[in-house]
């Protein structure tokens, strides 16, 4: 079954984001895996150095078009805005980020889903996470050369797709590609590979012809993120929050 994804851009408050990350991962993850058939791709924090900060980024994962509108049934079933059985899961939430940024994206065919990424032992100690945007109708364009050019060559460095995904309920003018990088030396290699001359000089000649203008920041995983675990998480992970820094 084709997947569909919600991808989160999350404000964190203060000093909260290991707070966060752990209710989002222990505290969420089993309700919406039971309740709403929901699984957790990740949960990162966005390296600040490389892009915004305190920012968490989320993906999560449903049975397509279905299960997601499943999804949002429940939330918003009777008229109301929100599950009154997350009502203090949304208390403690709200108390711990400010709000977000959200986008429903559809993967490529050849992306795989996340228990097949954690069968496969798919881990980076670091993440490069590549928003694309090109002119409007040509993300699946934009898509088809990351998968002709762009993969291959990464994959020779080392390096691992995690993903990528066309931005839905848009006018297709926006792609996300996420990759697994092993280690920092890896992360150095990629970033030189980018200089002219460089391993991924085709594909970064490719992009002025395909309209494309990106920027990459990183992230990592936060301690119960499934692909660091290699599972989803489990009830039996729950701390108290206030012993988590």
């Amino acid at each position: 079954m084709s997947k569909v994804y919600i991808h989160e851009l999350i404000d964190v408050i203060g000093h909260n984001r290991g707070r966060y990350v752990h209710h989002m991962t222990a505290n969420w993850c089993p309700e919406a895996r039971v309740e709403r058939n929901q699984l957790c791709l990740g949960v990162w924090a966005t390296l600040g150095s490389t892009g915004r900060w305190p920012e968490v980024v989320n993906m999560w994962e449903l049975d397509g078009w279905d299960g997601l509108a499943a999804n949002f049934a429940q939330e918003t079933a009777g008229g109301r805005d929100q599950d009154p059985t997350l009502a203090e899961w949304w208390a403690t939430a709200a108390s711990l980020r400010r709000g977000g940024v959200d986008r429903i994206v559809v993967p490529t065919p050849w992306t795989r889903p996340v228990e097949e990424l954690c069968a496969a032992g798919v881990r980076g100690e670091v993440y490069a996470h590549e928003l694309f945007t090109v002119a409007p109708g040509t993300s699946g364009d934009l898509l088809d050369a990351v998968g002709e050019v762009a993969r291959p060559l990464v994959a020779a460095l080392g390096v691992e797709v995690v993903g990528a995904y066309e931005v839905a309920m848009a006018d297709r003018s926006e792609a996300i590609v996420i990759w697994a990088l092993p280690d920092w030396a890896t992360w150095v290699a990629y970033e030189r590979s980018w200089e002219p001359g460089g391993a991924l000089q085709p594909w970064a000649d490719a992009l002025p012809g395909l309209g494309a203008r990106w920027r990459r920041f990183l992230m990592v995983d936060s301690p119960l993120s499934p692909l660091r675990i290699g599972r989803q998480p489990e009830v039996a992970d729950r701390r108290p929050l206030d012993e988590i820094g």
